[in-house]
């Protein structure tokens, strides 16, 4: 698949875009599939998950056509069948068409999901709620099927506040009759952009970004054009990059306010950030101040910003307590830190990172797309040059980053 070679010592500075939204674009691509006529989607990511869910869809009748940040879906050809689970499985996602095709046609048969390894992510949630609307719902020979009648609103409590549960549920409820409420539904940015391009459509959603989310289902929903929002991951991992080289960079096609949980720890460690309307400046200190970390559901620290943080804290003035509450293996980078040279204790669910003053470049292997990406970063700082394999992962949610980090004066080469 390739590799990327860092070679250390390099200041981040300059002026970059960041991408639109990851969660956003692998929900909008199949809610698109729920219309009757062409949808356009503008900010789309390249990315190598939307041109899987692309395929995806392709295969299921849909037209699609993508370049240049637009996708344009049209889903008159969409047709029951089952999704090709070699495709399904290279992708999270891919649950969303369980929602959507339950809603179409009455039935989904979908394999189960893939994405990265960072520990067991039940799909209970997703069952429970699709249940809740009158499908019926098993597991068989890997994959998981459902049926229904007529999906019909109700009241939908979630145990957990999850992502993909509110966004499946969402898909499912908004073609449903009558009335759904979510309750302890997940309260992000990308949930109220769905909810957005969903009621540009002709849906009728109401409350997204709160814990009750109201719908009352239509007859049907309608093509629209609708760009998604900024990812706050790709700008977090940028931001706390810019932090441990002291670099000095400016991001555009940023929204601040979704970005506060980091912007108050990377202040914490001493760095000067300049929020504007839709950029921020970023200037790192000589050398990062240690901090706590404790990854929360939005709007706490986000678990994706984890691995990048913990990078940054390996190089930090002090020792640093990291705990992750959401995934349960989503340690694994800081193995290949130590490999670098740095100081990583980890006890359960808690990483205790004693801060050094140098890294030095090895060879090491990122094994999931924020890892991978984080080990890019290490490789910024470390003495000599660093060969990172496994940038298949960070290609997953990053668009680039390699020549993102070029832009910005960055030593960095890909190897395929």
């Amino acid at each position: 698949m390739g590799s990327i070679l860092v070679r250390g010592g390099t200041r981040l500075k300059g002026e970059v875009p960041v991408n639109g939204s990851k969660y956003v674009a692998l929900a909008a691509i199949p809610a698109a599939l729920l219309a009757d006529s062409p949808v356009v989607i503008e900010n789309l990511p390249d990315l190598s998950d939307v041109r899987v869910f692309c395929d995806i869809l392709r295969g299921l009748g849909a037209t699609v056509s993508f370049a240049g940040g637009v996708a344009t879906i049209d889903p008159h050809g969409f047709r029951p069948g089952v999704p090709a689970p070699a495709l399904v499985r290279k992708l999270r996602a891919s649950y969303y068409l369980l929602g959507v095709m339950l809603a179409r046609f009455g039935a989904a048969d979908v394999a189960l999901p893939g994405g990265d390894d960072i520990g067991p992510r039940p799909i209970d949630q997703h069952v429970k709620g699709l249940c809740a609307l009158g499908a019926t719902t098993s597991i068989e020979h890997g994959h998981i099927k459902a049926t229904s009648t007529g999906l019909k609103g109700t009241t939908i409590y979630l145990d957990v506040a999850s992502v993909g549960a509110t966004i499946n549920i969402m898909l499912g409820a908004v073609l449903a009759e009558g009335q759904t409420l979510i309750v302890n539904a997940y309260p992000a940015p990308w949930i109220i952009d769905l909810a957005n391009m969903l009621n540009a459509m002709g849906a009728k959603v109401y409350g997204a970004g709160t814990e009750t989310i109201r719908i009352q289902g239509v007859t049907k929903l309608h093509g629209c054009q609708h760009a998604i929002i900024p990812d706050q991951s790709e700008a977090a991992t940028l931001m706390i990059a810019a932090t441990l080289t002291g670099g000095d960079v400016t991001l555009h096609n940023i929204i601040p306010l979704h970005l506060g949980a980091v912007i108050a720890k990377l202040r914490e460690t001493g760095a000067v950030i300049l929020p504007a309307e839709d950029s921020v400046r970023l200037i790192g200190p000589r050398r990062p101040t240690a901090v706590n970390v404790k990854t929360l559901p939005y709007p706490g620290f986000f678990t994706d910003f984890q691995a990048p943080m913990s990078t940054l804290l390996t190089m930090a003035e002090g020792t640093s307590l990291v705990t992750e509450t959401i995934w349960e293996d989503r340690f694994k980078h800081l193995e290949e830190l130590a490999k670098m040279g740095a100081k990583v204790r980890i006890e359960g669910r808690t990483a205790f990172i004693e801060g050094v003053s140098q890294l030095t470049g090895a060879q090491v292997r990122g094994t999931d797309l924020r890892a991978s990406a984080s080990l890019v970063m290490a490789g910024l700082v470390a003495a000599g040059t660093t060969e990172v394999e496994g940038i298949e992962h960070m290609d997953r949610g990053y668009e680039r980053f390699d020549a993102k980090l070029q832009l910005l004066g960055a030593d960095v080469t890909r190897t395929e």
